[in-house]
């Protein structure tokens, strides 16, 4: 039975890894005015670098979250605005 086979099928003999969903890259238009977006949200500013010519990495994370969201310049070629996902909140109208 292969590694795959033995996945599907169920066998518990393969030992589990811990995972976690930690970054979640967003493709931006403007990444000024993201700054600003998630700023006001309340989200902390773990990182705002441009190590190179044509890269910026810009990163936040939600008050108590595990997960951070990335957006810059040269991270990605995906099209501003196309990443799905979704931020739980308790109360919808105090968020």
């Amino acid at each position: 039975m292969s590694t795959t086979e033995a996945h599907t099928a169920g066998d518990t003999s393969i030992g589990r890894v811990d995972m976690r969903l930690e970054v979640d890259i967003i493709p931006v238009s403007d990444v000024d005015r993201a700054k600003q977006f998630y700023e006001r949200l309340g989200f902390r500013l773990d990182a705002d670098d441009a190590p190179m010519e044509g890269l910026r990495i810009v990163q936040f994370t939600p008050p108590g979250s595990g997960t951070s969201v990335t957006f810059g310049l040269g991270l990605t070629t995906a099209a501003p605005g196309s990443a799905e996902g979704g931020l739980i909140v308790a109360d919808i109208k105090a968020a």
